[in-house]
């Protein structure tokens, strides 16, 4: 055999043991993320009904439903979305079209790396000092600006790379028919980019959907319906959170299907941008 065989042999055998070893590592997570679904849709459908939409969180040892959780969840997701994103989409823009090779875009991007590793109960403590203690109060509005600020680093990342992605030669077929910059960061680098700063903004709300350390420290929780911004407000992963460590089975009960809730929604939301995107280019 010679030596340019040999050395294709080795390299082919490598190369399988490898294979290999990625499919049984990818076989693994798949298994684990089957069993946590399987666990998540046995428990939570066996208390999934009307109730859970219609009626509030109930007391101890009573029936009830998640209703004032998830309105009070979709409430301060909704307003993080739209405070953070702007924040998010304005910031990823100047640092890949105006000042990508500028001191203060280093400056920019390490900090927002540091925004995307930090835990989230650390956002959850800023915002305690900064809202809640002055305030003397918790509000949802405060558990809103702490997901906000989750919200910020993951548009700003995802924004940056997706217009770094739009071919230069775009913008300049823009510019030379005479575009402002503006009309061609807006009208072509934008709609090249549009799949992954939805996606991007997708991710941002997946992340903040089960966010429960924040909001332990800014918006707390509330038996009760509220609709005031300046209180205590209701939200789904901090329900979850202490009706799965309670000791009845009913408020067990709905801890599993607020989780399942969660799920399937994020889930739901990520197709259903994926198609609009798709059709939309």
């Amino acid at each position: 055999m010679s030596a340019a065989s040999s050395l294709y042999s080795r390299r082919k055998a490598r190369n399988s043991v490898m294979m290999t070893l990625c499919v049984v590592a990818a076989g693994i997570g798949l298994a684990w993320l089957a069993l946590i679904l399987g666990a998540l849709l046995w428990k939570g459908l066996a208390g999934l009904n009307l109730a859970v939409f219609t009626e509030m969180t109930p007391p101890p040892g009573e029936a009830g439903g998640l209703l004032n959780a998830i309105a009070g969840s979709v409430a301060m997701t909704v307003i993080a979305v739209v405070v953070g994103t702007p924040v998010g989409i304005l910031a990823g823009t100047y640092m890949a079209e105006y000042g990508r090779f500028s001191k203060i875009t280093v400056v920019v991007r390490f900090i927002n790396d540091i925004l995307l590793s930090a835990p989230s109960i650390i956002i959850g403590l800023f915002i305690y000092e900064l809202m809640v203690r002055p305030m003397g109060h918790f509000s949802a509005l405060a558990g809103a600006v702490a997901l906000a600020m989750l919200v910020i680093p993951v548009v700003v990342r995802t924004t940056e790379d997706m217009l770094n992605l739009v071919p230069n030669a775009l913008r300049e077929a823009g510019t030379a028919i005479g575009a402002p910059r503006w009309i061609v960061i807006r009208s072509v680098a934008y709609r090249a980019a549009l799949s992954g700063i939805v996606t991007g903004i997708l991710l941002a709300v997946a992340r903040i959907s089960g966010e429960t350390a924040p909001l332990l420290f800014t918006a707390l929780n509330n038996q009760f319906w509220s609709g005031n911004l300046n209180a205590p407000m209701a939200s789904l992963p901090v329900t979850i959170f202490q009706f799965a460590l309670s000791p009845y089975e009913e408020w067990q009960q709905l801890a599993w299907t607020g989780a399942l809730i969660i799920t399937f929604t994020v889930l739901g939301l990520s197709i259903f941008a994926r198609s609009l995107t798709g059709r939309r280019i």
